[in-house]
């Protein structure tokens, strides 16, 4: 082999062991969720986090909308809760499987939502009625993150 032919095959195997040596932040094990008192629906994403294996604390006597507020959360696509997971928000009743893609793609946003609440999500009774489009959000602006 000619040396630069082997430098080049030298760097992209280099290049490609960079790629393939980057791994997903794990979803933690801890959160926290803020909610109304009276929200059972809340109560119930609750179950769904800890059915995936998270300890959630529940904190019902705050502001919701200064949590929203600190949170960034977008004007208009909130929801009955916010949670807070490692350095993320998620607000309102997120499937556990956008959780998930958020830790594994690292997103440098403040969170992800779902707006509303709408039938069939986690902690929502009924069958699922429509898709569900999951934004993710940073300093207040939404984008959209994955419809499920």
């Amino acid at each position: 082999m000619t040396r630069p032919f082997t430098s080049l095959l030298l760097s992209g195997a280099l290049a490609l062991g960079a790629v393939t040596t980057a791994h997903a932040a794990p979803v933690p094990d801890e959160a926290t969720l803020y909610k109304n008192p009276q929200c059972g629906c809340c109560d119930g994403y609750a179950k769904h986090l800890e059915a995936q294996g998270i300890k959630v604390t529940i904190i019902d006597d705050v502001d919701l909308g200064q949590v929203k507020q600190q949170a960034g959360l977008p004007y208009g696509l909130g929801s009955c809760h916010t949670v807070k997971i490692g350095r993320y928000t998620v607000e309102g009743h997120v499937p556990f499987e956008a959780i998930e893609a958020l830790f594994a793609q690292q997103l440098r946003v403040d969170g992800i939502g779902l707006a509303g609440m709408p039938i069939g999500t986690p902690g929502m009774p009924g069958p699922k009625q429509e898709d569900w489009n999951v934004y993710q959000f940073d300093d207040g602006n939404p984008m959209p993150f994955m419809t499920l």
